[in-house]
């Protein structure tokens, strides 16, 4: 049955992409704020379709943190989940990716319609140029930016490193960290198409005022934040 669920999502998710990219790009010439909330609504729909054939719920915690201007938004990486929920939940956002992923077809052409950041990480510092310059003018237009300082999924309960990045881009541009955290790996693991039926919880934290911090204190009090609150929220399996 957890199969025969797996695949009527993914052919459900399939469907919900590929429509979501020919819209996309068919809305080019339009604002971006159509754009964006045609993604949203896309997210809002695969969120029902993770409901409907895997019996995969969410719970938000928070909702009246997130701020009315843009920030950089920190959160912890455990699965494909909070990469479509973060776009049904938050204001407009954008990820910064792997330039790899935007060559991929049908989902890279949707990572390019939303303005994502995506940078050569191969590149070093010019990669952190990238992200700085970028990740400024997403801001200055009211978008949030949102960053996985782990840079790759992680299993459920074991954090990795987080790099530096995001809080560098929060200190040049002055502007606040909203730090998440949320359990969706337990639910769904990274590298598989099965998804365990349950509550996923997601929190929002209070925004991190970046005033007379420097990047690695940022990062510092962002890190401790996201991994405490995750370590905290037992699987809702019912």
């Amino acid at each position: 049955m957890t199969y025969l669920r797996a695949v009527l999502n993914w052919l459900g998710f399939s469907v919900l992409l590929l429509l979501d990219a020919v819209i996309l790009l068919i809305l080019l010439p339009a604002p971006y704020r159509w754009r964006n909330g045609y993604n949203a609504l896309t997210a809002r729909m695969m969120l029902t379709c993770l409901r409907i054939t895997c019996g995969l719920r969410y719970r938000v915690t928070g909702m009246e943190n997130i701020p009315d201007h843009s920030v950089v938004v920190l959160s912890n990486h455990q699965s494909s989940w909070e990469t479509i929920a973060f776009q049904a939940i938050l204001p407009p956002q954008v990820w910064v990716l792997k330039r790899e992923l935007l060559w991929i077809p049908v989902f890279g052409w949707i990572l390019w319609a939303i303005k994502s950041i995506a940078i050569n990480r191969s590149r070093g510092s010019s990669a952190m140029d990238q992200l700085k310059e970028q990740g400024q003018q997403r801001l200055q237009d009211g978008i949030n930016v949102t960053i996985f300082p782990e840079g790759t999924r992680k299993p459920w309960g074991s954090p990795g490193r987080y790099k530096i990045g995001g809080a560098l881009l929060a200190e040049r541009c002055g502007v606040q960290v909203l730090p998440l955290a949320h359990n969706a790996g337990y639910f769904w693991p990274r590298n598989t198409l099965a998804k365990k039926q349950g509550t996923v919880d997601l929190v929002i934290g209070k925004p991190i005022d970046t005033d007379g911090l420097d990047a690695n204190q940022i990062n510092k009090l962002a890190k401790e934040w996201i991994i405490q609150t995750s370590e905290s929220l037992k699987p809702d399996t019912h």
